[in-house]
């Protein structure tokens, strides 16, 4: 608990800077570069979380500092780390911005994030740093079902639009020169960072549950049931009671 309690203040200082400085080293000074690539994460970290925290109750940070059940310095905490992360594996402008470059661009920043924030968020859980209201949660299957439900898809298409976002800005602003295009690449870059992760996880959470993911369970954990059968089904803690106890009938 310590540990993200001196981080959540830490990162903004330390690494918001040093994010900002190797940006502006690698893009030769040009501070209308280095913002369009910050804003985008500390935009998705800012809208997203306010939303599912203040709005529907999906989930809460356990610290002092907070506006309801939401960090005010949110955006600059996870913003900060996921545009070092995001120039630790993409760099500057590749030799040649082919279509296979703009896939491998996506998938390579959608799985280190998808990784990274489900290993944090995990952590938090289990800290009791943050709290979520998911399903999981209100089935007690414990802080490692709660974190993989939403973390690895949520983070990991953002990553894959941060990505291809990033290429995209190097391609038109630097390869081709169309400054014209700035504020576009700007709104569409952080449109597609905010719709396409949560499209993304409401999609994977009716086809696991048959519901949108988006009800919280923070007060009524029996509701968790009451919602129509998932394409798929979910082991329960009872369910795997169930067959323990089916086996050792069958054994004796």
């Amino acid at each position: 608990m310590r540990f993200f309690n001196l981080y959540q203040y830490l990162a903004p200082l330390i690494l918001l800077p040093l994010s900002y400085f190797l940006w502006l080293r690698q893009f030769e000074g040009n501070h209308a570069l280095v913002w369009l690539m910050l804003s985008i994460p500390i935009s998705f970290a800012y809208i997203i979380p306010a939303l599912g925290t203040n709005w529907l109750g999906l989930w809460e940070f356990n610290t002092r500092l907070r506006l309801g059940r939401f960090r005010p310095h949110h955006g600059f905490v996870f913003g900060s780390a996921t545009s070092l992360m995001a120039l630790l594996c993409l760099g500057g402008p590749p030799a040649s911005f082919t279509l296979l470059e703009f896939i491998r661009a996506g998938f390579v920043l959608g799985s280190v994030l998808a990784f990274w924030n489900w290993l944090y968020d995990l952590a938090a859980i289990k800290a009791g740093f943050i709290i979520v209201y998911n399903r999981p949660y209100a089935e007690n299957r414990g802080p490692e079902a709660s974190a993989t439900d939403y973390a690895p898809v949520l983070f990991g298409v953002f990553g894959l639009c941060y990505g291809l976002a990033i290429r995209l800005n190097q391609y038109y602003l630097l390869e081709l020169n169309r400054w014209d295009t700035y504020w576009l690449l700007w709104i569409g870059g952080t449109l597609a960072g905010l719709i396409f992760p949560v499209l993304a996880f409401i999609l994977y959470s009716f086809l696991r549950y048959g519901e949108s993911g988006l009800t919280a369970y923070s007060n009524a954990p029996a509701e968790a049931l009451k919602v129509r059968p998932p394409f798929w089904p979910v082991a329960t803690h009872s369910d795997q009671s169930s067959v323990i106890s089916h086996q050792s009938i069958t054994d004796c």
